[in-house]
């Protein structure tokens, strides 16, 4: 009688396994990159990011059209100058550059660290719309970088519409 039971445990065995098998395995796939160029959400924070730099990134570019007339002054009239006058002048255009530098470098600093807040909660936005997506959908796994995807898992375009549907809340 044992052998028996094993027998039938043996053949029912692979049976089942197909029959689990057979069950789907629902795969997404999700691209932030498009997400960052399509989303409304992300659009409005590239917009909000232009408004709030434009104005310093001008007042930068200014100071080194400034610093490099100055520079080019200098040169012109560098065989006309005094020693101690050109060395003066050379001195300052160097901590005006010096300056430029140090804006510049702060400036870089501050817009990439805007950026990456702004672009952070776009996708806590997407992640939210992702997994609710994913809830709705029964999707067993949604992944959001992949080496290659087939077109059919590609989810992008449903989160993109979610996202703007919903103003990216």
């Amino acid at each position: 009688m044992i052998s028996l039971r094993h027998i039938v445990i043996w053949f029912l065995l692979p049976l089942a396994g197909a029959a689990a098998n057979a069950q789907e395995f629902k795969v997404g796939i999700v691209n932030l990159d498009r997400i960052f160029r399509e989303a409304n959400s992300a659009k409005a924070a590239q917009v909000k990011l232009e408004q709030e730099f434009t104005k310093r990134e001008k007042d930068i570019a200014e100071l080194g059209s400034q610093i490099k007339t100055q520079s080019e002054k200098l040169e012109r009239e560098a065989p006309t100058l005094s020693e101690s006058q050109r060395n003066t002048r050379q001195r300052q255009l160097l901590d005006q550059d010096r300056e430029f530098q140090r804006k510049r470098r702060e400036f870089q600093e501050d817009l990439n660290s805007r950026k990456n807040e702004e672009l952070q909660l776009v996708i806590e936005r997407a992640n939210k719309v992702v997994k609710s997506l994913a809830e709705a959908e029964k999707y067993d796994l949604i992944l959001q970088e992949a080496v290659y995807v087939n077109p059919k898992h590609d989810i992008t375009d449903k989160v993109i519409k979610t996202l703007n549907a919903s103003n990216g809340r």
